[in-house]
């Protein structure tokens, strides 16, 4: 579970803190300083509203029975994978075109008053730290009991986005955005399709769906969750090793949709390498 939670972590860690250095970036390039401390309570507050979610769902749930536990992690895991699909495919559209939407907003937001500049920068980022907080409960769901890796997972992913996007910002580093974020799509297309997986396989446990009897395969003998190799594959693809013939049908059925259609060329092509990038150094 750490590679794919450093992975979520990153990938909406990053897109919340460009969101952020491109407002900024936007104030300090029209010498409008004095709204920036309209800024940073939205962003505070949009933080500390996601790590509350993620708190409150993740140890609030212990006192339900396990029915209900494994109803609640099955839906709540099944949002996040439709929280994912929306991200990369909104990401992968709206990389071109962020930088001037979000400037825009702000000078409107300027025009109405401090409170829609607290209100655009809380509502910029707590979409972001909403899915996180619903990924990091289903990811503590998937992992075994006990482990901190979703944690540590999603703390490192979080914490190198923030150094990314402010060397980004400063002009430190430069790299290929759009490659980058079509490079985590695609994994976190694998990465999602296994939460689905397991958010049926809670579903089935609760008895809310049937099949948890029915198994594609059994690989405890050959692939134990408990190997190096198997906690491996747990961790990236979340693999189990007994799967349903429901979690494996929904587990290739997802990939074989959505990612052709993520990886299908997109009509505008002359996008340049780095929108967001570019954008704050405007």
């Amino acid at each position: 579970m750490l590679f794919s939670s450093a992975l979520i972590g990153l990938r909406e860690g990053l897109e919340a803190a460009l969101v952020v250095s491109i407002l900024v970036a936007f104030l300090v390039k029209t010498d409008r300083k004095h709204a920036l401390r309209w800024v940073w309570p939205g962003v505070a507050a949009a933080v500390v509203l996601s790590v509350a979610v993620g708190a409150i769902l993740t140890f609030t749930t212990a006192q339900l029975s396990f029915q209900h536990q494994e109803l609640l992690g099955g839906g709540l895991s099944i949002i996040a994978v439709v929280f994912v699909t929306a991200m990369i495919f909104w990401m992968r559209k709206a990389s071109r075109s962020i930088a001037a939407e979000l400037r825009g907003k702000m000078d409107q937001a300027i025009d109405v008053g401090p409170f829609a500049i607290l209100l655009l920068s809380f509502l910029a980022v707590g979409r972001e730290g909403l899915e996180t907080a619903v990924f990091f409960y289903s990811a503590v769901q998937t992992a075994q009991e006990g482990t901190a890796q979703p944690l540590l997972g999603f703390g490192a992913g979080i914490l190198i986005a923030i150094v990314l996007a402010y060397l980004l910002y400063r002009g430190a580093v430069r790299f290929n955005l759009s490659k980058f974020f079509t490079i985590t799509g695609v994994l976190l297309v694998f990465v999602a399709a296994g939460v689905l997986g397991y958010g049926l396989h809670d579903l089935q446990e609760a008895a809310f769906i049937p099949g948890i009897g029915s198994l594609a395969f059994d690989a405890s003998n050959v692939l134990p969750e408990s190997s190096w190799y198997g906690a491996l594959l747990k961790g990236i693809l979340n693999y189990s090793q007994q799967t349903t013939v429901l979690q494996a049908v929904a587990w290739l059925a997802y990939v074989v949709v959505v990612l052709p259609l993520f990886l299908r060329p997109t009509k505008n092509k002359t996008a340049t390498a780095q929108p967001a990038a570019a954008a704050t150094k405007e």
